[in-house]
């Protein structure tokens, strides 16, 4: 049967800070996508939204001026988020493959319970020191993903936390110089959890 995919816009309700990872994005995910060669928004224009409204996040300082500018910062970004969205879901409503490649997530297309795929890592790499950054594949239906590291390879595997979303994962207070391996698997679905992905491996600093 043929499977019509939407694109999530659950992007509407993240906080500032994860708008603005988003929209980073499916910006630079959108830039050279022969998928998607003709957005509303350009790639290019978009990053430029999303440079407005970051440098208005940090200018902003409580006054009603600075609050007023990232407001208005943010819906620019969130109409242009918007309007590719739909150029995307018109043009990969039934390949979720293509659909992701965008940077957006697909909604849900099926509120009954079920097993959820398992999930791999698409990156991990030094954020700052003590600090990796982890990016895992998003999964359809995953409520929230668990993640644990080992390190050094000494078969234990240590709890890092539960977070909501996969595409930004901070794991602080490491050992610089210790190899952490990291492995992440989905929360929710008919069964309760995914199963784990292939671990990746990254020094910390």
């Amino acid at each position: 049967m043929l499977v019509n995919y939407r694109v999530s816009r659950d992007f509407v309700n993240d906080s500032d800070s994860d708008l603005d990872e988003f929209a980073n994005i499916v910006a630079q995910c959108l830039t050279g996508n022969a998928a998607f060669p003709t957005p509303p928004v350009s790639p290019a224009n978009l990053a430029a939204l999303d440079l407005t409204f970051r440098n208005a996040i940090a200018a902003a300082t409580g006054d009603p001026q600075d609050t007023a500018a990232k407001e208005k910062a943010g819906e620019a970004l969130l109409d242009a988020l918007r309007k590719d969205a739909n150029y995307v879901e018109s043009i990969a409503s039934h390949d979720l493959e293509m659909l992701l490649s965008s940077g957006y997530y697909a909604a849900s297309t099926n509120r009954a319970p079920s097993p959820l795929d398992q999930p791999g890592i698409a990156e991990l790499s030094n954020l700052a020191a003590t600090q990796l950054l982890l990016r895992v594949t998003p999964i359809t239906n995953a409520k929230s993903y668990q993640v644990q590291t080992n390190t050094n390879g000494n078969g234990t595997w240590t709890e890092a936390g539960i977070y909501t979303q996969a595409r930004r994962i901070v794991l602080t207070n490491l050992t610089p110089g210790t190899v952490y391996s990291v492995r992440a698997r989905a929360i929710g679905g008919s069964t309760g959890y995914s199963d784990w992905s292939k671990a990746a491996s990254q020094m910390a600093t």
